[in-house]
Order: C-alpha cells, then structure tokens, then sequence
C-alpha cells in the first residue's frame, strides 16, 4: 500500500536552490503587473518601484522575524491619493523628482499610521480585532478586491500592441482573447492535473506557454505581440532613480489617512494565509501550529515599514500582495525563504535593462489570462475566510454588513471613474470607503450583543 506524499512548503520550510529560484519567479511574474502599473498611474519611475517592492519586502520579512509569507507591493488605495499630490495645481511648476519627493513624504506618514494601528492591536488582543474586524467585514472585503478587478483582468486579455494599423486592429484583438484564453485555461490544467514537484509551478507553466503562444501567433500574423525594446538603452545597468522625500502638509493630509482603510485588507490576507498554511501544515501531519491570524498586529507594523523604506527610495505606498497569496495558495508553496529571494530577484532585476525589457516583453494578453485565475482566487478566498469563521448566513445583521460591503465596494469601483466616488465634492476610494462603512456598520448593529 503506498501513501500520497503530500507537496508543499510551510513558512519555516526551505525549498533546494533550484526550486527556491522557479517559485520565487513565479512569486515575481504575480507581483510585476499591478506594481508596475501602479507606477505608470501615479507617474513614479518604475525601476525605483520595483527595486522599492523588493527592499520593502526584506523589510517587511525580517521586521516580523520570518514569521509571515507576504510579498509587499504597491497599493491600488492609495492611487487617488498619490495622483492628487502628482497634478495638484500647486506643484505644477516642479520637476517630476519633486513631485514624487512630496508625495514621498505622505507615504512615510502613512506608514507610522500603521504601526500606530499594528501596536494597538498587538497590545489589544484577538479579542478587539473580532469584534472590529470579524469574517463577515474581512471576507467580503477580500471578495470585492478580487472581483473589483476583474475588469483590469479582462481588460489585459484583450489589449493589443501600441501602434498597430487600424485595419489590423479587430483581429489583433481577436489573437489577443486566444493568447489570453490559452495563458488561462493551460494554467489551470496545469494547477489540476500536474503531479509531483511540477505541481507547485503552474502559474509559471502557464505563463510560458501563453508566451510562446504569443510568439508563435505573432509570427503567423505579423502582429508584434512581443516587444524586446520596451526600455531603449546602450548600457545593460542602468540604476534605478532614488528621490528623497520633501516634508509637506498637502501630502500628509492628502495620503496618511489612506492607512486606515488599508487595515481591513491587511487582515483579510492575514486570515486567507492562517487557513491555509495551517491546512498545509495538518496534510502533512506536522504537529507545529502557525498561530498567523494571531499576528495581525505585527503583520501591520511590519507593513508601515514597508511604507516608509519603499518611500524613503521614491517607491510609492504598498501593501501585502493578495496576487502573490493566491499564487502561494494555488501552488502550495508558502516559505518565506522563497519571497526574500523573490525580492532579491526583484531588486537584481531593476537594474539591468536587458532583464527589465524580457519582463516587460510579456504580452498584457499573457498577464490578463493569469489574472483572471489570479483575481478570481483572491475573491474565493474571501468566501474560504466567512465558511472557516463558520459565518451564518441566515442571520440578518451579517447579511447587511456582507450586502453593503458588497455593492458599495463593486459599484463603486465599476461605476465611477477609477473607483473613487464622488461625495460633496470628495473623491473616496471604492474599496476603502466600503470597508469604513462595514466596520461602523458592524459596530452600529453590535451595540447591545451579548
């Protein structure tokens, strides 16, 4: 009789160098996307960006004494914020440098805010966050991240390449569903069906093969689906442009709030990691229990950081990659060793042209495939975090707080330009403003609970 070994890396566990390299490129291929486009929306440079996500990474790792497997990236909630700061009329006259050396500036505020967040819960106890934050605000909150990018997924899927004639135009879109059809569906065969260490790589599978898809079509039609030349430059190292940040009182009222509502989501990813690792941990018969849920509190300070060593180079504000908690989820692969050599790779990267350009040469169809895997796990994460928090779906109060969380996080981020909306005159972020209404809202209707 034999027994099916079960695959799989805890946080403490380290992978031999090969794999350790493959999983932490398959760490980097999720994280890439939204960090880089994070950068090209707010205007920051995005070699500095990337080399920020993989120092703010190491900050974050060893902060929280390797204890927590998180990538740190840039953050979509602060993107308002930081394009306000980028085209505010008053700075209209500074080079960009100095725009990002302000805006700068609020980003390292915001992260004291999370610190200050992360020792008061450290201090308060579990108690406090389940009654502040319970499942039904956090897995909703997860749901709407996912699905509220849903739209960017699909929009990548069908992107074609810059400056192709008009008349090519319908069909280049038309190669760009199949390349985009072909990254998903062989990554998920890839995730269910491949056996044994190979099982672990499928978003990176995937990714090759939607790659030499696009290479392949490409050739056939002449339509240049891959670009090698993104960056044009002589020099193979070309350093990342490092900025300081400019003490000014528009950034930290523009962007340190921003922080609070960044919280709820930094709970999400901590309770989506405390399920899973621990499930790993119980098939693979191991007695260690990785109390992570417990370390929310750390987890936050450990995010500050981030903040204020991404800021501190000219990277904007980040936070912890549900991408990449997907990506660890799907393959089952959550060692910490994998991610600091994720963020080494990262910061290597950064610096050298020609491995920029091969990164950047990844069709948007290519990026769109994995994303709706990707995203759509994100969401599913956040109904696993309400099913293992054994949530009753019947009872009223839950169900308002999960339907409010809902339509306003979603309808918020598809109806109004670029998620924010619009009230007396203030843009508030989807997201963020849906997870305030969630917390006050569970608040209002625990008043009188036992």
């Amino acid at each position: 009789m034999t027994t099916n070994k079960v695959l799989g890396y805890l946080p403490d566990e380290k992978p031999p160098i090969i794999e350790l390299i493959l999983f932490a490129l398959q760490q980097i291929v999720v994280m890439f996307p939204a960090t880089v486009l994070v950068a090209l929306i707010t205007g920051f440079h995005v070699s500095t960006t990337i080399f920020a996500s993989g120092l703010a990474t190491l900050g974050f790792i060893l902060v929280t004494g390797k204890k927590i497997p998180l990538y740190y990236g840039s953050s979509f909630s602060y993107i308002a914020a930081i394009a306000s700061i980028m085209s505010a009329d008053a700075f209209a006259h500074l080079s960009l440098n100095d725009k990002i050396s302000i805006a700068q500036f609020g980003i390292i505020m915001s992260g004291f805010v999370s610190i200050i967040a992360g020792l008061i819960i450290k201090k308060s106890g579990k108690e406090l966050i389940d009654k502040v934050l319970p499942a039904t605000v956090t897995g909703s909150i997860a749901i709407i991240i996912g699905l509220s990018l849903s739209a960017v997924a699909l929009s990548d899927a069908s992107s074609i390449p810059q400056n192709i004639p008009e008349t090519m135009q319908e069909a280049a879109s038309g190669w760009a569903w199949i390349i985009a059809l072909i990254t998903l569906i062989s990554t998920i065969l890839y995730s269910v069906y491949l056996k044994g260490k190979l099982s672990q790589l499928p978003i990176l599978f995937g990714l090759i093969t939607g790659y030499v898809a696009a290479l392949v079509i490409g050739s056939a039609t002449g339509i240049p689906f891959i670009n090698f030349n993104t960056i044009a430059s002589d020099s193979i190292i070309s350093l990342p442009i490092f900025t300081f940040p400019k003490p000014t009182w528009q950034a930290v009222i523009a962007i340190m709030p921003i922080a609070i509502a960044t919280v709820p989501e930094s709970t999400a990813h901590i309770y989506q990691l405390d399920i899973y690792v621990n499930d790993l941990a119980k098939k693979k018969s191991s007695s260690k229990k990785y109390d992570i849920e417990n370390k929310l509190g750390l987890n936050l300070i450990g995010d500050g950081i981030g903040d204020i060593i991404s800021a501190s180079i000219g990277g904007p504000a980040g936070t912890n990659y549900g991408e990449n908690i997907s990506a660890m989820a799907i393959s089952k692969n959550f060692s910490v060793y994998v991610l600091m050599a994720a963020a080494i790779i990262t910061m290597i990267i950064s610096c050298f042209t020609p491995l920029i350009n091969i990164v950047y040469s990844i069709p948007k169809a290519v990026i769109g495939g994995l994303s709706i895997y990707l995203f759509g796990v994100i969401a599913a994460q956040g109904i696993t975090i309400m099913m293992d928090k054994k949530v009753d779906m019947f009872n009223s109060k839950n169900l308002a707080i999960i339907a409010v969380i809902l339509i306003i996080g979603l309808g918020g981020s598809f109806n109004f330009e670029g998620g924010m909306i619009p009230i007396f005159g203030v843009q508030l972020p989807a997201i963020a403003t849906a997870a305030v209404v969630g917390i006050l809202l569970n608040l209002m209707l625990s008043i009188g609970e036992k």
